[in-house]
């Protein structure tokens, strides 16, 4: 009977400590991983609510570039890192639910080895073509290409990026012949755009919107189910010539797998509110982008169908790593 009642006593102050001690996260500063380079869509994502989740949990939010591999190298770190809430990753939809369906083996498991906390925002990319292409919108577009296969060149910011597969859905549902281009970074690739070194780019709303707004790229589409709030003038790429193509964009935090639901839950609270903040609302209303939010779960959830969505987009339109 002693030996039981010990037992529980020592079960109950283990049971206390680790209350104690998820009630005290975080008392040091938080790296957020951030698998693409600095300056790129899902970079500018991360700095923007790093700084509002500092305000929020009190300790700073350290954002750690870590590009390279598909997007595999940054996501490794986080799926490996220690599950205490110390270290968490931006998964932005090329990492999380595209290049999975391209590349024929991971370091992780992407199905089990992250666990899903906040959706940070929804997205479109950006149709736009350079100055010196003679076309004016998607229908021009696709005339253009038809009359010239394999003659125009569609970048993107990377192999397995939404670009690339945008890109590749696009060409798959208009029957036309677009040479695929791939560039280290979304910033190179709009440069090129503007200089007309390139011809089309699919490209983050996130990157690409000032040089929307000054007129230095044409801006034909955006390539979600409705129009951007901030930019209300520029059609759907559906509702300009191509019904039915649907390619938004998402960003959302996830932590290694095996995360204490009391440290998830902080997390996902502080993401909310770090979310719902004016300054959050008013750097994303200027981009183009909606900031989401919501529940682990929902986030869970869309993961999920967007890794089927996208495994039946790369089968059925053949895309690969150039």
């Amino acid at each position: 009977m002693r030996k039981l009642f010990h037992k529980r006593w020592v079960v109950l102050a283990v049971w206390l400590g680790c209350v104690c001690a998820y009630a005290e996260y975080p008392d040091k500063p938080i790296r957020m991983i951030v698998p693409q380079a600095p300056g790129s869509a899902t970079d500018t994502a991360a700095r923007i609510l790093a700084s509002e989740l500092t305000v929020q949990l009190g300790q700073t939010i350290v954002v750690e570039n870590r590009p390279g591999g598909g997007f595999t190298i940054g996501l490794d770190m986080v799926a490996k890192a220690p599950p205490d809430g110390y270290t968490i990753g931006l998964g932005p939809v090329g990492a999380m639910a595209i290049s999975p369906n391209m590349m024929a083996k991971l370091p992780y498991d992407i199905d089990k080895d992250f666990q899903p906390v906040a959706l940070v925002t929804r997205g479109h990319l950006l149709l736009a073509v350079s100055p010196n292409l003679p076309v004016n919108s998607v229908a021009e577009l696709m005339a253009y290409a038809k009359k010239n296969p394999g003659k125009l060149t569609n970048a993107s910011s990377s192999n397995g990026s939404p670009g690339h597969v945008g890109g590749e859905l696009f060409k798959l549902m208009t029957g036309t012949q677009i040479v695929h281009v791939p560039y280290k970074g979304g910033a190179l690739a709009i440069n090129d755009l503007m200089s007309g070194q390139v011809d089309v780019l699919f490209e983050s709303l996130n990157s690409i919107a000032p040089h929307a707004r000054s007129g230095k790229v044409k801006a034909l589409g955006v390539s979600g189910a409705r129009r951007s709030p901030g930019f209300p003038n520029i059609p759907t790429i559906a509702e300009a010539g191509v019904p039915g193509f649907d390619a938004p964009t998402w960003t959302g935090v996830f932590a290694p797998a095996g995360l204490p639901k009391p440290v998830l839950d902080k997390l996902n609270l502080a993401t909310n509110r770090a979310i719902a903040s004016s300054t959050f609302k008013e750097r994303f209303g200027v981009i183009g982008d909606e900031p989401a939010g919501g529940t682990p779960e929902e986030l869970g959830d869309l993961h999920k169908r967007e890794l089927a969505k996208w495994r039946d987009v790369v089968k059925r339109s053949g895309a690969q790593f150039d």
